[in-house]
């Protein structure tokens, strides 16, 4: 399978620059795996639309300030980093956009806060090691790192946080959670529709599409997850009981289905499952997601979960009606 074959055009001005207020106004499209049968409606639909019994998996993970400017220390040459993953207490993935960062080079931020570069990949992250633990100092250094096809400004950094958010640790948000409100929550439970939470920390694959031409060779990166027991228990119960699991977003089947392949255990460190056709999904039933870049990924899983061709209808269906694209777009339900 060519990775050229998950490319599409997308007209620039449904690349959604802002979040729609309030967050549940977005634009659902529904569609139906078995029929390629497709609906329109809004995400406050959701719990007309969901069965009582089904439960909603979420990836509680929240987004850290992670884009910091510096400059090196020898030169003052500039240098902007966006932190992709802690590794240790001093130590972190990232991404430098800078000349001639090699091995060795000194970067300071503040006077007193200075990070070395010790590793260097081919894929082009460094990991950096800080001269103190700097996650109690990030709400004060870092600024929001939104992806890099946004171009508005967003002035309040809470609406790039889903409103369950609660662990810190991803790059970027997992978006398809950015559509829940309070009320809408409230409205599932009352329908008996309910949600438990997973964590995965969103990395570098979110902002690098797929590069190999043949998408088997592709290495995704890894990225930190994490499964409770009890969340696991549910799920098994949920399943046993012919209860449908929805996955809320990407990052959450990853969770899921790295879990399924050991009967849904609790489940905690490094995933690398990539998911694309061909892919037999284990555990998830349903899926809430939005609308991913070409090439990517993220449409590579979607496609293997709902099949290619119905992906794609589903996605010139999207275009024709004008939906918004990306992380401040509008979603999907695919069922």
């Amino acid at each position: 399978m060519k990775t050229s074959e998950f490319d599409y055009h997308l007209p620039p001005e449904l690349i959604a620059q802002t979040p729609i207020e309030p967050r549940d106004a977005a634009r659902l499209l529904q569609l139906d795996r078995s029929s390629g049968a497709i609906g329109h409606f809004h995400f406050y639909d959701l719990p007309d639309l969901l069965r009582p019994g089904d439960l909603l998996v979420a990836n509680e993970s929240r987004v850290i300030p992670a884009r910091l400017f510096a400059h090196k220390a020898e030169t003052g040459g500039a240098v902007e980093m966006l932190l992709l993953r802690r590794i240790d207490d001093v130590t972190w993935q990232a991404l430098l956009r800078s000349h001639r960062v090699h091995v060795g080079t000194r970067i300071e931020i503040r006077p007193d806060l200075v990070a070395e570069v010790i590793e260097m990949s081919a894929a082009g992250e460094r990991v950096l090691r800080f001269n103190q633990p700097i996650d109690a100092r990030l709400s004060e250094l870092g600024v929001m790192p939104l992806p890099p096809y946004i171009h508005a400004a967003l002035h309040d950094p809470e609406r790039y946080q889903t409103i369950y958010s609660h662990t810190l640790g991803s790059a970027a948000a997992p978006t398809a959670g950015l559509h829940f409100t309070p009320q809408l929550l409230e409205h599932l439970r009352a329908r008996d529709i309910h949600m438990i939470y997973v964590t995965l920390h969103v990395g570098l694959d979110t902002f690098k599409p797929v590069a190999t031409e043949d998408v088997e060779q592709h290495h995704i990166h890894t990225e930190y997850m994490e499964l409770t027991e009890e969340a696991a228990a549910q799920i098994r119960i949920a399943k046993a009981e012919g209860r449908r699991i929805v996955a809320v977003g990407t990052t959450s089947v990853r969770v899921l289905e790295t879990a399924g392949e050991q009967g849904v255990r609790a489940s905690l460190g490094d995933t690398r499952l990539f998911i694309y056709p061909g892919f037999k999904y284990k555990v998830v039933d349903g899926l809430i997601t939005n609308f991913h870049l070409p090439k990517s990924s993220l449409l590579m899983l979607v496609a293997a979960f709902a099949g290619k061709e119905k992906i794609d209808r589903a996605y010139a269906e999207a275009i024709a009606q004008r939906y918004r694209f990306y992380s401040f777009g509008d979603a999907m339900l695919i069922l």
